[in-house]
């Protein structure tokens, strides 16, 4: 109806007999222009660039200066010129045939740790704990191999970290707490188990996500590494920690806590450079009683974040 009254105006502007000079280009134009410059015309923003109508030229009113500040209709888009869309390379750097299969191989380690975690998972469900908890231990040995691959052979990218981000949420933010779960089964009220292994999820999530937009420090972590937190918990399922449940429950949530924390806890790398003699303690409480030493070296690391926190605000 609006096309039709508008052609009717066209006629009725030529039939009264309104002048040739009178008449405006844009009366007698086609209507999909005059629809797609309405907006223009409704705020009189037309008249701003034409310094015959009273505009001062030096003011600089441009065709770019009013289209910024031009309202825009909900009803019809703004219209802008399209992009084009910039295909981003998985592997950085040259292309060739050799560094592709590297970078497949990096990445098949990536996917080996995501599938052993769902095969935690399934065996979880069907009462294999044990086996489940095996698994998850051949997660964490994965996840440590795909990162040196990729340092090693050169083919390290931005899209490997996030596949071992997303593999990781996978392995120790859910498979973990899932086998847990299982473990704690009959020991421990439902209701405090699953409060617990959620809080692990949870946590888990969070300290992803905190490492992927936090600065690196090549020295310590910023609380506890999620790998190694589903290494705790895989190894006490693997060996049957002796404990009571109700202590388990409150080891799971610290833990779950430990990795959100600012405690600064030692890497690996500093850990091997320790004095020999220092290594000798374990090796021999592990002859002796592996589930007492481990127990101890879990605590002594837990212990040894807040202790470091400490120290560094005495020194600053």
């Amino acid at each position: 109806m609006r096309r039709s009254s508008t052609f009717a105006r066209q006629v009725l502007l030529v039939r009264v007999g309104r002048r040739d000079g009178d008449l405006h280009p844009t009366d007698l134009a086609p209507t999909e222009h005059r629809y797609a410059d309405r907006q223009r015309r409704r705020y009189g923003l037309d008249r701003l660039s034409r310094p015959t109508l009273g505009v001062d030229p030096t003011l600089g009113l441009d065709r770019a200066h009013v289209d910024a500040v031009m309202p825009v209709s909900p009803a019809m888009p703004p219209m802008t010129q399209t992009d084009e869309a910039h295909s981003i390379p998985l592997l950085p750097g040259e292309r060739t045939m050799a560094r592709r299969m590297k970078f497949a191989l990096v990445n098949a380690c990536t996917l080996a740790s995501l599938m052993l975690g769902m095969l935690a998972i399934f065996l979880a469900m069907q009462g294999e704990v044990r086996m489940a908890a095996l698994c998850l231990i051949a997660c964490v040995g994965f996840d440590g191999l795909d990162g040196a691959l990729a340092r090693r052979l050169g083919v390290a990218s931005p899209f490997g970290a996030q596949m071992d981000s997303l593999a990781d949420m996978c392995s120790f933010g859910l498979a973990a707490p899932v086998v847990v779960y299982a473990s704690l089964a009959g020991s421990v009220s439902t209701a405090a188990a699953a409060v617990a292994c959620a809080l692990v999820a949870a946590c888990a999530a969070i300290r992803l996500a905190r490492f992927n937009v936090s600065p690196k420090d090549g020295r310590f972590f910023c609380g506890v590494p999620t790998t190694m937190a589903a290494a705790v918990l895989a190894v006490t399922v693997a060996i049957g920690l002796p404990v009571p449940g109700a202590v388990l429950v409150a080891g799971v949530a610290l833990l779950a806590f430990a990795m959100v924390s600012s405690f600064p806890y030692a890497k690996l790398a500093r850990l091997v450079k320790l004095p020999p003699w220092l290594w000798l303690a374990p090796v021999i409480g592990a002859l002796v009683d592996i589930r007492l030493t481990f127990a101890l070296i879990v605590v002594g690391y837990l212990v040894s974040g807040p202790v470091l926190w400490l120290r560094q605000r005495r020194t600053a």
